[in-house]
């Protein structure tokens, strides 16, 4: 058997191949670009006969079309997707055969209306060695119940869903049998995702939290549990689900109109309404950026929160790096952000050489007393991180809920924090944008503040 996970960190996406050692082999979950897989399948001999989608991916474009346009594949997903592109639909207990390995698949609605799981077996098994749980089974989690509400379906009644096809057709598998899910910690799909890549069915009986009620035989309880304390979903979740039905352009024509500008072009464009979203580091955007410009470091989650701040529809100049301008577009496109103006040829060196116009965001260090006079902390963590320590006075608004909630915000100067100081960056160029001028970013967080036990507190040694 040949098996080989892939794992995006900044999509917390795990997709996989597996198949016969130089024979047939599928792709389950591919990402939008995938390149990798095509080299990984040549390299090794394999023939990439199959790739299947779990479900209908919300959190990220998924690379299915263009990997079997590319490699004569067929495309299996399950049969109450509604997918408009050529496709086999998956039944329950339908069966595909690669060489030596074969793969069982099991209808498990609960994530969505068309998940799937499949059992991998090798031939002289009696039993499956590998499960490709999808978004249905998380390791300590499961698929959150509330991605389908569009298409007609309440959270209880995905819950419940969910409960039965646990109890059915998940629990019923063998203890010893492996357990590789579709995402990690850091993902929307679930609540209390862990760091882990892979389990057994054994080590979730015991560990996973949701899994207990359905042991339990309590459908009650658990539909209780996993309706609840759930964050809302980013706003292009509904967007990439969309993408994912009718099938995504390649990679390489999304993203063609991603052509270099010039000082000057780009600042016509920010004129006219383009938006200009800087993707450099906290501290080199608050140094000095374009008058307007939406901030997310390329270097972290960096994708899903743009998916947060932004819509999907909106024109996009970027702002990055030298170097680093397609590594941005790509993580864009992944996440169905296509319609690119371009990027700002030379980055800010080029826009100060030119004599642009520069706005700033002053750091304080999050560990320091001194602030100044009348500020008021913003924390935009999550509720969770919130209740779990925050500074005393701070006004709360999680930063999904900054531009909807900006007129709560008192007229006073702003210290924006979150956990570490990303997202806080993120917050202060949306209140910028927003006409607030009196914004400063808490470097370093929650955790600095925290870690250096001391509160802060207005200070009249600081202006």
């Amino acid at each position: 058997m040949y098996f080989k996970p892939y794992y995006l960190g900044c999509l917390a996406h795990a997709s996989y191949m597996i198949g016969a050692e130089g024979g047939p082999a599928a792709v389950i979950d591919p990402r939008r670009d995938v390149d990798e897989y095509i080299a990984d399948a040549e390299r090794a001999g394999l023939t990439i006969r199959f790739v299947i989608e779990t479900h209908l991916h919300a959190d990220f474009v998924s690379g299915h079309v263009e990997l079997a346009r590319r490699t004569g594949a067929q495309i299996l997903i399950g049969d109450r997707a509604g997918a408009t592109f050529p496709h086999i639909p998956i039944t329950n207990e339908m069966r595909i055969e690669l060489g030596d390995v074969s793969l069982t698949f099991r209808t498990t609605p609960g994530h969505t209306p068309e998940s799937v799981i499949a059992l991998v077996t090798v031939a002289g098994d009696d039993n499956p060695r590998l499960i490709f749980t999808g978004d249905t089974l998380f390791i300590g989690d499961v698929g959150r119940p509330d991605l389908a509400g569009s298409r007609g379906y309440s959270a209880e009644q995905m819950a419940r869903l969910m409960f039965a096809s646990l109890r059915d057709s998940i629990l019923t598998l063998p203890d010893a049998a492996e357990v590789w899910p579709a995402h990690g910690a850091g993902s929307s799909c679930g609540k209390a995702l862990s760091n882990d890549r892979a389990s057994t069915i054994g080590r979730e009986k015991a560990l996973n939290p949701a899994l207990r009620y359905v042991l339990d035989g309590d459908e009650e309880g658990f539909v209780q549990y996993h309706t609840e304390g759930l964050s809302a979903a980013p706003g292009y979740f509904g967007y990439d689900a969309q993408r994912n039905r009718e099938g995504a352009a390649p990679l390489a024509e999304a993203t063609a109109g991603a052509v270099p500008l010039s000082p000057a072009e780009v600042e016509e464009l920010s004129e006219s309404g383009v938006l200009v979203l800087d993707v450099r580091s906290v501290a080199d955007f608050g140094s000095a950026h374009i008058p307007g410009a939406l901030h997310v470091q390329l270097e972290g989650t960096f994708a899903p929160w743009v998916g947060r701040v932004a819509r999907p529809e909106e024109r996009i100049l970027v702002v990055a790096e030298v170097g680093a301008e397609h590594e941005a577009i790509m993580r864009l496109a992944r996440v169905g952000y296509e319609n690119i103006a371009g990027y700002l040829e030379g980055g800010m060196a080029a826009w100060n050489a030119a004599g642009g116009e520069q706005a700033a965001v002053p750091q304080l260090p999050a560990d320091t007393p001194l602030m100044p006079r009348r500020t008021v902390v913003v924390d935009v963590r999550s509720r969770e991180e919130y209740d779990a320590g925050h500074l005393e006075g701070a006004l709360h608004i999680p930063l999904p809920e900054l531009v909807e909630r900006i007129d709560e915000l008192p007229p006073a100067p702003l210290a924006l924090m979150c956990g570490t100081g990303y997202r806080s960056s993120i917050a202060c160029s949306l209140l910028l944008r927003a006409g607030r001028r009196e914004v400063l970013n808490l470097a370093g967080g929650w955790e600095a503040a925290s870690k250096a036990r001391t509160g802060i507190e207005p200070s009249a040694h600081v202006a």
